[in-house]
């Protein structure tokens, strides 16, 4: 359902450090903006990405299309479809809402409801009606769970080519690693891989320029994770 793929040289500019959590926001909107803009052909770019979404008119119409997505999936595929949980319902929207109103907020907390409801996405990864339409809490916003991964690797997809044991952009920024035993990451399935000696597994986000790795209720570049996992990246 709009899956963010990862583009060509990607895993260059993913490795550009990152010094404060403004910048992490920056960064996320630049790819969440494309993604947006390719999928629905929208006038969107990371600087009007909160002023196109703040009526919750987008967010609604983007569940309708993943319900009608996951409804042609289960009439294709009824077999994988009973192995997945896919939303049965769409959401009540109002195309025609402003900025600021109680239109917004009902668009914006219909929306909550379904992904709480047909996604199944837990609340801690979720963001509140009023950081959006008030601009409350942007980072909530912002690092809110897009890609429908309920916290477990059952959502989503994260671009990778199956033909390969790890992504292009993954495999690079592991490959950094100097240690005389390489650093292991494996992958596990779409999107979970497990890192270092230990079972921890973490999941990871394939975006367009970036690329992202889940820690606690929000999201870190995996070159900044490496850094600080990573034997020889640790002690340089």
């Amino acid at each position: 359902y709009g899956t963010m793929w990862g583009a060509p040289g990607a895993a260059e500019r993913s490795i550009r450090p990152y010094r404060s959590s403004q910048q992490y926001l920056c960064a996320m909107k630049e790819d969440l903006a494309e993604w947006l803009k390719e999928l629905y052909d929208l006038d969107i770019e990371a600087g009007t990405f909160l002023e196109v979404l703040e009526t919750g008119a987008l967010l609604c119409s983007h569940a309708n299309h993943v319900a009608q997505a996951a409804g042609e999936f289960a009439r294709a595929c009824p077999a994988a479809a009973r192995r997945l949980r896919l939303p049965a319902a769409g959401v009540a929207c109002n195309l025609a809402a402003q900025p600021g109103t109680f239109q917004a907020r009902d668009n914006v907390s219909n929306f909550i409801q379904w992904c709480r409801k047909e996604m199944g996405i837990k609340d801690v990864l979720m963001f509140e009606t009023e950081d959006l339409v008030l601009r409350k809490n942007e980072k909530n916003f912002v690092l809110y769970d897009w890609d429908g991964d309920d916290g477990d690797g059952n959502y989503g997809d994260d671009g990778d080519d199956e033909s390969h044991p790890r992504c292009p952009q993954v495999q690079h920024l592991v490959s950094r690693c100097t240690c005389p035993v390489q650093f292991p990451m494996i992958k596990i399935s779409d999107g979970k891989y497990r890192v270092g000696d230990s079972d921890t597994l973490i999941f990871v986000r394939i975006l367009r320029e970036h690329v992202m790795v889940r820690v606690g209720g929000g999201w870190d570049t995996l070159q900044h994770y490496l850094d600080k996992h990573d034997p020889c990246r640790c002690t340089s």
